[in-house]
């Protein structure tokens, strides 16, 4: 099969695409012939040695496909799914566990699907799970146009939070139409200047933003960081929670999102899609961090 190899750390060039040997499924995985893959900063930052990676390596997480060989109870060849390649997804056939896919919806086409999963599955468990955000509450979201903000929007409005985005100025329409009940544009105002009271603040972006967000959170509010080191005293002193959200797959969760996005009840920003061929350009940019929504690879079918 044909897939994405890295044998060193670098910069894009360092991406090779090559004929390496198709993967076989052991007790409770299965083979996934590769539609869609997508972007992630985890994929360029393992790829920069930044972030951990055992060399070879074929990166990507993101995936959807269709089922050529199944060992996993509950899936058949020939079923569409979409989740984590553990075997990496920058190819045209994964190997992954049963335990971190789910059947993709007819109505979602695999691009769809492989712009979910990390993505998605971060903005829930930073939401729901970590922060317990709930009706009539105010949140703020940092990054609310990216891959993890512009879902995290939609998902907070859809619990019935009050949400703010924050972001540059070009991305005010976008993310005031995903349901953003107000937006600030960072360059032109502090984000504490206009909210003071957030019960939550998830922050997507890190750097100097993670501090600047804490100034917005409400006594016995929470901040959940998935970019930064969350600052504990800082937040302990205004009588607040500082946490980091590192996401962990889970099935059940990859269900309900897709159900949501089926129905129309949220949906997912595909900004660009590159073949497989040209993943080196995916990931600059990905890296330039000014793109909407999600990159996606186009791997076959």
């Amino acid at each position: 099969m044909r897939a994405v190899v890295i044998d060193e750390t670098g910069g894009p060039e360092v991406l090779q695409l090559r004929d390496v040997e198709r993967g076989v499924p052991g007790d409770g995985e299965v083979l996934i012939e590769v539609h869609a893959a997508s972007v992630n900063p985890m994929d360029w930052k393992r790829r920069q040695g930044t972030a951990q990676v055992t060399l070879p390596a074929v990166l990507g997480s993101d995936v959807s496909g269709t089922i050529v060989e199944s060992r996993a109870e509950g899936f058949a060849e020939g079923d569409d799914v979409f989740g984590f390649a553990a075997s990496g997804a920058y190819a045209e056939f994964a190997v992954t566990r049963g335990a971190i896919i789910a059947h993709k919806p007819e109505a979602l086409t695999h691009a769809q699907a492989a712009a979910l999963p990390v993505a998605g599955l971060t903005a829930w468990q930073a939401l729901f799970d970590r922060a317990q955000l709930a009706r009539g509450q105010a949140a703020v979201i940092a990054g609310a146009a990216g891959g993890v903000g512009h879902l995290a929007v939609q998902l907070a409005k859809h619990a019935g939070a009050v949400v703010t985005g924050i972001g540059s100025a070009n991305n005010r329409d976008f993310v005031l139409g995903l349901g953003a009940d107000r937006y600030v544009d960072y360059t032109r105002e502090a984000p504490a200047d206009a909210v003071t009271d957030a019960d939550v603040a998830f922050d997507a972006v890190g750097g100097e933003v993670t501090a600047t967000l804490l100034e917005t959170v409400r006594e016995g509010g929470i901040l959940v960081t998935i970019a930064n080191a969350p600052p504990e005293q800082q937040a302990q002193e205004r009588g607040a929670r500082a946490e980091l959200l590192v996401m962990s797959a889970n099935a059940e969760q990859l269900a309900a999102l897709a159900d949501l996005l089926a129905g129309g009840e949220i949906r997912v920003e595909v900004s660009r899609t590159f073949p497989l061929a040209e993943v080196a350009e995916a990931h600059r940019l990905s890296e330039s961090g000014h793109t909407r929504g999600k990159i996606v690879l186009a791997v076959s079918g």
